[in-house]
């Protein structure tokens, strides 16, 4: 029974998640959902920014500090190990509707497209970011990556499988395409307002952050395959080789 639970409490883990990521599009391209980026009520512009910076690093500190290997063997004492990721993916759902619920909008525009022609392109370009996130994490593992993997598994008692190292297809153009597809999908706006620069600014500054420490932790799991699929693959741009 407690196993059975388990596997339901990631279904709904996964069912929440699966439903933020759908807002959070809808939230970007303000499209769709009864409160995006560029809506609500004006506040003064110090207002503005303190909140729309806090709840940032409200998700920012979540999903970092719960992505350390460190809290994890803490946490796993208190969650089940098969529980841990569906836990994580909770969290980051609840972290991401709390920014939603509480975004303070800066709507003064920073740029706009005019012609029709070319904002239908910017448009396009920005759904094949949020294609690129969707492809990417498939590319690997989908279900392992938000925690459903882990549940089923439990449920039937097999153990998981030891971490292997892959690079399928974009992996082998990027190493980290799923972070590439978020930050094509938050600066390909037809319309800019200040305060979705000030969302991808900080969004893109938090992804190079936590590149470098997930990277550390993926060198200590795969040591130097890691680092020559390092040497020999770019971060984020496909034709610029890393250092």
């Amino acid at each position: 029974m407690g196993r059975l639970l388990g596997l339901l409490y990631g279904i709904v883990a996964y069912l929440v998640f699966f439903a933020t990521i759908l807002y959070a599009i809808g939230f970007v391209a303000g499209i769709g959902v009864p409160k995006d980026i560029d809506s609500g009520p004006a506040v003064p512009l110090t207002e503005a920014l303190v909140v729309d910076i806090l709840l940032m690093s409200v998700f920012a500190i979540q999903h970092s500090v719960m992505a350390r290997p460190q809290f994890k063997r803490w946490w796993t004492r208190i969650v089940p190990h098969a529980l841990e990721r569906s836990t994580f993916v909770m969290f980051a759902n609840l972290a991401l509707i709390l920014l939603f619920w509480q975004w303070r909008p800066i709507p003064d525009v920073v740029w706009r497209v005019n012609d029709p022609t070319a904002a239908i392109a910017v448009t396009v370009l920005e759904a094949l970011g949020w294609l690129l996130v969707l492809l990417s994490t498939f590319l690997i593992n989908h279900f392992e990556l938000f925690g459903l993997h882990q549940t089923a598994n439990h449920l039937f008692g097999k153990p998981m499988p030891s971490p292997t190292f892959k690079t399928p297809l974009l992996y082998n153009l990027v190493r980290h395409p799923i972070y590439l597809g978020f930050i094509i999908a938050f600066w390909a706006a037809p319309v800019m307002t200040v305060g979705h620069v000030l969302f991808a600014a900080v969004t893109t500054a938090y992804i190079i952050v936590g590149i470098q420490l997930e990277e550390h932790d993926l060198v200590h799991v795969f040591g130097d395959e890691y680092r020559r699929y390092r040497d020999r693959v770019s971060m984020l741009v496909p034709w610029r080789k890393s250092a």
